[in-house]
């Protein structure tokens, strides 16, 4: 497989990722390269983020999640592996598996969830990444299917990205499936 030409990477505050839920993170990932040639897929998990807050509770779900980039686009699949209280189980056991959240990056992390709060109400989800950047999860907006993560974009964070999406673009169709 050739790399694929570079594409201008997503405007900060922009869509830059869409998320789905799954009941097998590897099957559904190895599908979609099937399928649509995308990939690899990065994976962290199973795993529970220590430290993370579900409607400011303790999150204690267990998750593994894929991610991989076509184009400017990331695409991340989430499978929970328990049945704990979660973004995640409280979507597929009201509509089943599927489109789950679309996130957004951000220089002014502290603005824009506040913004978001105004919306949408108080975040429901709340953590630090590895990279040291914070993320949140809100309900959408009235009408609005799926929710919204938002992502701090930090120098770690953003250096992150990049890399996935250089993995990406040169992937010569081998090993699809790469943990971290």
């Amino acid at each position: 497989m050739a790399p694929r030409p570079p594409l201008p990477i997503q405007p900060v505050g922009s869509v830059f990722q869409v998320a789905y839920t799954c009941a097998d993170a590897r099957e559904t990932a190895l599908a979609w390269t099937a399928s649509l040639g995308i990939g690899p897929w990065t994976v962290r998990g199973p795993f529970t983020a220590p430290g993370a807050l579900y409607r400011g509770e303790p999150y204690r779900a267990e998750l593994t999640v894929a991610r991989t980039f076509d184009g400017a686009l990331m695409i991340e699949l989430i499978q929970q592996h328990d049945e704990e209280p979660s973004i995640f189980r409280d979507r597929t056991t009201a509509e089943g598996y599927g489109f789950h959240h679309v996130a957004v990056a951000t220089n002014d992390f502290d603005t824009r969830a506040r913004s978001l709060s105004e919306a949408s109400g108080q975040a429901v989800f709340e953590d630090v990444l590895p990279t040291g950047a914070r993320v949140a999860f809100f309900d959408g907006a009235p009408g609005q299917p799926g929710m919204v993560e938002l992502v701090e974009l930090t120098s770690a964070q953003s250096a992150s990205y990049d890399s996935l999406r250089e993995l990406c673009r040169t992937w010569d169709g081998t090993d699809p499936w790469r943990r971290l």
